[in-house]
């Protein structure tokens, strides 16, 4: 079983979060590795809350789940957690990323990034091509930059689903979990980006 870290905004999104760790539990999905909230203090200096991040909540972690609600985006937290995710280190090994949109935001296209296999999940699908910077701000404004960076870099294997499509089919995220588990090593992240000083 995978071991799964789950990227989230707190305040808005717990419910969603919650509902994603009971369907990993009842169906054996993955074993989760989030961050709840007062498990890290807020009194602690940023490096130090990354460090925990990375070094604590990470380790052994093989797939980050990025769930995008209304602020997601501008939550320092979250761009730390992906960027975490992606980085290739010493101790903790880049993961694959998983987006699910929320409810809460519109957004009705999806990416493939895994091959035929993750195409045939969704038979009547509305398909974003890979494309530039702005067709994916237009296509969902609420996505996180650091995400948006990677959706446009071809190498970086990243594929975005919706909260309908895996909220009554645990079989649907199992699979989608796996592919991002296998392609995660070949993964070429763009992390060029500097990591969020403050919540927008």
């Amino acid at each position: 079983m995978h071991k799964v870290f789950i990227s989230y905004h707190h305040k808005n999104d717990q419910w969603y979060k919650d509902q994603l760790v009971a369907m990993a539990t009842q169906y054996g999905l993955f074993i989760n590795h989030a961050v709840d909230t007062g498990d890290i203090s807020d009194k602690l200096d940023d490096q130090r809350i990354r460090e925990i991040i990375r070094d604590e909540y990470l380790d052994g972690c093989t797939v980050t789940i990025v769930l995008v609600g209304k602020e997601t985006a501008k939550r320092k937290h979250v761009d730390w957690e992906i960027y975490s995710s992606m980085y290739d280190g010493k101790k903790n090994k880049k993961s694959g990323v998983l987006v699910v949109t929320l409810p809460t935001i519109e957004n009705h296209r999806l990416c493939t990034r895994h091959g035929d296999k993750e195409k045939k999940l969704y038979p009547d699908a509305v398909w974003m091509q890979q494309g530039c910077r702005k067709d994916y701000e237009q296509a969902c404004p609420s996505m996180p930059d650091r995400i948006v960076d990677n959706l446009v870099k071809p190498g970086a294997l990243i594929s975005v689903t919706s909260w309908q499509h895996i909220e009554h089919n645990p079989g649907f995220l199992h699979a989608l979990i796996d592919l991002a588990f296998r392609d995660r090593a070949e993964c070429e992240y763009d992390l060029s980006r500097s990591m969020k000083g403050n919540n927008s």
